[in-house]
């Protein structure tokens, strides 16, 4: 399985101990690549700012490759739903997924309509940092469930 996280912004320091260690516990099960695009000033406007970062993100879709837009307006799974969900893409033969995560603003109108579904982790918000986190332990939770693998830690 090969997943590329395409994302608005770098991690902080407060972020990239808990990235490292998912990045680390899903090395067996996938190949897993970080695009990350520079964060618009939000002084430019917010329409501005996500069209801009909407446009470099979008420069970074692969074609052949599932893409799953993080969106408070998408589906909410639960862990075993999010695992089937990953596991019957397999199944269909889908191997190449990218997961697209806006910054402060959002993702822009044109890469949610680019996206092959949406994804909301919660209808609770989280700093977009968190959520780059949250997708990465779900993105292993659920290939742990699927194998029947143990993954309460």
């Amino acid at each position: 399985m090969r997943v590329s996280i395409i994302c608005v912004g770098r991690l902080t320091r407060e972020y990239q101990g808990v990235w490292r260690h998912y990045e680390r516990l899903l090395r067996p099960y996938l190949s897993l690549e970080v695009f990350e695009v520079p964060e618009s000033p939000l002084a430019l406007g917010e329409d501005q700012a996500r069209a801009k970062e909407g446009a470099a993100l979008l420069g970074l879709f692969r074609k052949g490759a599932f893409a799953v837009a993080v969106d408070p307006r998408g589906t909410e799974y639960s862990s075993e739903a999010w695992s089937a969900f990953l596991a019957g893409k397999k199944v269909d033969g889908q191997s190449s997924f990218q997961f697209v995560l806006g910054g402060a603003s959002g993702l822009d109108s044109r890469v949610l309509e680019a996206a092959h579904t949406r994804w909301s982790l919660s209808s609770l918000t989280f700093p977009h940092q968190m959520a780059r986190c949250i997708v990465l332990e779900q993105l292993y939770r659920g290939l742990r469930i699927e194998r029947g693998e143990p993954y309460h830690h």
